[in-house]
Parts: C-alpha cells; structure tokens; sequence
C-alpha cells in the first residue's frame, strides 16, 4: 500500500486523467477560479484561491499543498476541465475526504462522476485509505447525484459547517467504504 501523499499518481480512466498540473495551464486555472458559477457550492477558502497569481499556486500545488492534500488537474485529452482534490487524511483512521471542481462547459458530461471514481479506486486500491468522505451544500444537487453514482452515500442532513461565508454553510455529508466502482481504471504513477 501507498502512503497518500507520497506520491503523485497520474490516474487514466476511459476518458478522463487525472494527473499533476503543469505551469503552462496556470492560465487555465485562472480561467476556472475566475468563474462564479463554478465556486458558488464551494468552500471559500480552497488552495487555488490562496495566491492571486495562478503560476504562483501552480508551483506551490506539489511542495506546500502536498503536506495536507493532493490537487490534480482533470484533462480530457489535453484539455485541462478542473481540479480533483484528496484532502483531510487521518491516518489513524484510515480516512480522506475528496472534491472537485470543473470548468463550466464540462459540466453535466460524465467527467466529474469519472473523476470521482478514479479517485475512489484510487484510494480503496491503492492506498491505505479505507474510508472516504465529502460534503456538499445543501442545493448542489449535482455533486449530489455524482456521489450517489459513485457508490457514496448520504449520512447527514443539514449539517452546519465553516465554508468561510457570513453564516454556516448547511451541507451533506457522504461517506464510502469498501469495493471500489466496478468500472476499471489504469493507474500510472
């Protein structure tokens, strides 16, 4: 088993990769923190969001945000569509949470809920990591369903959390154990 966070795996599914994020596609993620819609069911507090220069948070992603989670960048072909992150491991309990985030116009086509699961085999299969968890708002039903499809389910309701807003955010929380996804991936690392 790997130690998460020891490395930095390039996961490939059907589709999708999920894999580190060059210094060229800093405009890319500028792209993607610049864009409301996409951060309106998010935390206000995300690492992209760190440093005002998006090459600045290119070149820190695999040094100072590797202490505590691993960012990869979500490429159909070479298109970079988002991030994928695996944040919170506890390694007393086995435990890490995941989440993502994509640019606009890769929404509703099937790249998050792959991402999802590259990311759940992942961690089931080749890590330590027994148990996952993620959280959503309350309206983010999208993220909701791709959860679901991922085999994760709904364990609390209305959850009052710090998203960095005026006011608790009200959120789901999910949780996967076990197998994971039927669907095979390859993983190189």
């Amino acid at each position: 088993m790997k130690k998460l966070f020891s490395e930095i795996p390039c996961l490939t599914g059907e589709r999708v990769a999920l894999r580190r994020v060059p210094l060229s596609d800093a405009h890319c993620l500028r792209a993607l923190t610049e864009n409301t819609e996409v951060y309106r069911y998010l935390p206000t507090f995300l690492y992209e969001l760190k440093y005002e220069d998006k090459e600045d948070v290119v070149r820190q992603l695999y040094d100072e945000c590797l202490r505590s989670s691993l960012i990869l960048g979500v490429y159909l072909g070479n298109d970079f569509c988002g991030l994928a992150e695996i944040y919170g491991y506890r390694a007393p309990l086995h435990k890490a949470s995941v989440g993502y985030r994509l640019l606009e116009q890769y929404w509703g086509k099937g790249i998050a809920t792959e991402s999802l699961g590259l990311m759940v085999r992942y961690l089931l299969e080749e890590t330590d990591v027994e148990i996952i968890t993620a959280s959503t708002m309350l309206e983010n039903q999208a993220s909701a369903n791709v959860l679901k499809k991922n085999g994760f389910r709904r364990i609390a309701h209305a959850v009052p959390e710090d998203w960095g807003f005026a006011r608790p955010t009200l959120t789901d929380k999910w949780l996967r154990t076990g197998a994971a996804p039927q669907k095979r991936y390859r993983f190189r690392t």
